[in-house]
Parts: structure tokens; C-alpha cells; sequence
């Protein structure tokens, strides 16, 4: 059987989820296809379950005597998750008539044509949105030992005694601190020098020594020379800056990256164009290589945040049917990783700034110098403004702090709009709270904040 639609898009997720609801304000007929669970990574086993738990761990972190039960806290997580994608995504489809969900998995036939459950749809649109899955690295003996990915370490039954953690970046550390906060004996493996090495130094730095100083091990400069099983424990041996060690855990957790869902999609029967690492390549307009094909989300590489996926979707729906000319601007996009404290950038780094201007206009502040920081002491942490050396305009922003990932909004307004340092001096901010340093950092430019009172314009 054949059908036709003026819209097909291959994903369940948010890039899926953001060009339906803005094509579907046309009249026209739109098919989703999913071959998982609708809701894609973010609200199954991403962003939604990760920082209910982390919010969990934080409890128990600062209420020691608090004992743990894991069982009623996955299952607690799995209700919330299912809620979730009830709510924001079964039922939000389910009111959208002009919609068809196809549970099944998609394959290109031809540049229009793609075959699901035995049949053939033909679409006059087509939005690939199909996420990515986790990177598993050729390391000798990883396939025979039952290591886990994010999706298996959201589903453990019990807590593990001990966890090695292969990857140092946003998903490594999160898992890290929360199974150590669930009171798991945590190591981390970071091949860079620096964990979260995409950071500013100062960030990166500061941030390991916190977590160190809650009880999780990390080695960086890593060279993983092979993992196997001895008994119920995994080994792993390896090299960090030249020296070697074998370490052993009851679980290894792989958080080496991601990679765009490509493979089995039947490309090969399309002229759609991928990289090397098969992200399909788009242009700002979310376009493929073959006219009226789109693709949006972390199907088309980094960065790989919900966030930014929704706005391609959208992007794709709104250039596709409604004669838009959008495109998807990355200057201005911030991202967070929600350690405690938590990580936040948007704009430039000081290396950016180097390249650019051949030097760094910036300033850098200490959340022990926030007042409402010091008040409910939530010390820990930095704040650092990078500026046009030339106009003062705001360039960029990296906050490592309580609530990072709230604060770098007002930041991220600046960066998108162009505003200098005066701007938001001259904006009055509310005392005492956390977002007050923002204003206070770009303060630091033109005053010696310690010789300044609480409140002073």
C-alpha cells in the first residue's frame, strides 16, 4: 500500500515534535514515524530523568544521615518520566488531528519514498529527526564485558558499590557525582587533559577540585589500553600522563560521546549527504543536499541539546510550508551542565577572543564575592564576561555557580541582542540574589567592587 503526505517526518523526539506543531498550523497531512518510545532521548532517558535524580543526590549530599533507596527512587524517576511523556508529548500529539503516528521503523527507498511496516509512504516534505545514540570506542575487550550507557544506568535495580566512568565531559560528570551521591565509589577516566575541556580552564579547574573533594576519583591525559571481567568486577587498565594503572569496579559506564542515528536509515538509496561521522549535513536553513529533505536535532551533529534541536524543527516547519527564510543562528546558544555547582556558557571563550582580537577583554568574578551567595552560602564557583575590547559589547559569559544554568539567560540576552557592559549596569537588578552577578561582573570592568557598598548603581 502507498499514501501520501505533505509531511514526513522520522523521529519522536523534540526536533520531531517542534516541526509537526508548527506544520500542522497548515492544512496539510503529516505523518510521524517512531521505531522506540515517543519523547526521544530528553524526557526518556536524557535531560528529565538525569536531574530528577541529580536533584535527588543533591538532597541526600547535604542530609548525610538520609538513607537510600534506590529501588523507590527509580521507580519514583519512572513515573515521573511517564508522566512527562504522557502529558508533553502522547497527549500534546493526540490534539493534533492533522497528525498520524506510525509506530515502526522508517527507510528511505528513494529521495521521497519510505518504507515502514511493509509499506511505502511518499512524502512532498520529509524531516529526518532521528537523535543519536552513544559512541562506544574500539577499546580492546569492550564488547564481552556488560558495560552500561546512560539508558542502562537509569535503569539499574539496585546501587552499585563502585563505577568506573569513561568520559570526563557533561554526561560523564553528571552520572559521576550523582551515583556518588547515592553513596557509589565513582572514578573517572578523561582522555583530555582537563575534564569538561570545551570550558573555560578556570571552570574546568575549579570544578574537578570540587568534585574531588567529594570523594570522586578522576585521572586525566587517559589512554584506555583494555577493560575485561574478573568475577562480578570489570578491570580496566590504562595510562594517565604516562603512567599506568588497572582499576577495578562492579560497573563501567561509558560516557564517550554521541552519535547521530544514521546508520540502517537507507541513505545510501538517497542523495542526501552525511560526514564522516554520519551526521547528515545541513545548511542554516535545516536543508539537506536533496531539495525538500530536512533534517534537524542531533541527527546533524553537535551541538546535540534539546533546545537547540526544537529550533531546527521549527526552523525546517516554518521554511518548509510557511515561504520563511529562517536560519538557525549557534552564536547565541547557551548550554549548562548540571553538576553542583552547576556549569553554564554562552558566546565566546577566552581563546576565541585571542584568535579574534588578539587579546581578552574579560573579567572574572568570584561567587564568594555575591552577596546572596555568601548569604545561603553557595560560594563555590565564577563568574567570567568576556567583552569587545573595542565596544564593550558583550561576547560571552561562563558561570560556574549554584544555579549557573538559570543565571545564563539574562547573559544569553545580552549576547543575542548586542549589549554592552553599560547596558546592563544601568539595569537595575533585584538584592540579594544570585542573578545579581551578572551586573556585578560587568561592574568589575569599570570599579574595584571591593570598594563598593551592596547597592550602588
Amino acid at each position: 500500500m502507498e499514501t501520501s503526505y505533505d509531511l514526513i517526518i522520522i523521529g519522536g523526539g523534540a526536533a520531531a515534535f517542534a516541526c509537526a506543531l508548527k506544520a500542522s498550523e497548515k492544512d496539510i497531512k503529516i505523518a510521524m514515524i517512531e521505531k522506540r518510545t515517543i519523547g526521544g532521548t530528553c524526557v526518556n532517558v536524557g535531560c528529565v530523568p538525569t536531574k530528577n535524580l541529580l536533584d535527588v543526590g543533591e538532597k541526600i549530599h547535604h542530609c548525610q544521615n538520609n538513607p537510600v533507596d534506590f529501588s523507590s527512587m527509580i521507580k519514583d524517576k519512572d513515573d515521573m518520566v511517564l508522566d512527562q511523556r504522557t502529558r508533553k508529548y502522547s497527549d500534546v500529539l493526540e490534539s493534533v488531528p492533522n497528525v498520524e503516528y506510525i509506530r515502526g521503523d522508517a527507510k528511505f527507498i528513494s529521495n521521497n519514498e519510505i518504507k515502514v511496516n511493509g509499506n511505502i509512504l511518499t512524502g512532498k516534505n520529509i524531516l529526518i529527526s532521528t537523535g543519536s545514540s552513544a559512541t562506544i570506542p574500539p577499546i580492546k575487550g569492550i564488547q564481552e564485558i556488560g558495560f552500561l550507557t546512560n539508558i542502562e544506568a537509569l535503569s539499574l535495580d539496585e546501587k552499585p558499590e563502585s563505577m568506573i566512568v569513561i568520559g570526563g565531559r557533561a554526561l560523564g560528570l553528571e552520572f559521576a557525582q550523582m551515583f556518588s551521591r547515592f553513596g557509589t565509589k565513582v572514578t573517572v577516566l578523561q582522555r583530555n587533559k582537563r575534564i569538561i575541556p570545551d570550558e573555560e580552564p578556570e571552570i574546568s579547574d575549579a570544578l574537578m577540585q570540587y568534585l574531588q573533594e567529594e570523594g570522586i576519583k578522576i585521572y586525566t591525559g587517559v589512554e584506555i589500553k583494555s577493560v575485561r571481567k574478573e568475577g562480578d568486577q570489570v578491570l580496566v587498565s590504562f595510562t594517565s600522563n604516562e603512567n599506568e594503572f588497572e582499576i577495578k569496579s562492579e560497573k563501567l559506564l561509558m560516557a564517550t560521546g554521541r552519535t547521530p542515528s544514521t546508520k540502517d536509515l537507507g541513505l545510501e538509496n538517497t542523495d542526501i549527504k552525511t560526514s564522516k561521522n554520519g551526521a547528515i549535513l545541513v545548511d542554516q536553513k535545516m536543508k539537506t543536499s536533496v531539495p525538500n529533505i530536512y533534517a534537524a536535532g542531533d541527527v546533524t551533529g553537535e551541538p546535540m541539546l534539546e533546545t537547540v534541536a526544537a529550533k531546527e524543527g521549527n526552523i525546517a516547519a516554518s521554511n518548509a510550508f510557511f515561504g520563511a527564510d529562517k536560519q538557525m543562528d549557534f552564536t547565541s546558544v547557551p548550554h549548562a551542565i548540571f553538576t553542583s555547582p552547576q556549569v553554564a556558557s554562552v558566546g565566546i571563550t577566552e581563546k576565541e577572543s585571542m584568535e579574534k582580537f588578539g587579546t581578552c577583554s574579560c573579567k572574572t568574578l568570584l561567587m564568594q564575592d555575591v552577596p546572596k551567595a555568601l548569604i545561603v552560602n553557595k560560594t563555590k564557583g565564577l563568574i567570567k564576561m568576556l567583552v569587545d575590547p573595542n565596544t564593550q559589547q558583550i561576547l560571552g559569559v561562563h558561570i560556574l555557580s549554584d544555579l549557573a544554568a538559570d543565571l545564563i539567560h539574562e547573559a544569553t540576552l545580552a549576547v543575542k541582542y548586542k549589549m554592552t557592559i553599560d547596558d546592563i549596569i544601568d539595569t537595575v537588578h533585584v538584592f540579594p540574589t544570585m542573578s545579581e552577578s551578572i551586573k556585578l561582573v560587568a561592574t568589575s570592568f569599570k570599579k574595584n567592587l571591593k570598594k563598593l557598598s551592596c547597592c550602588v548603581e
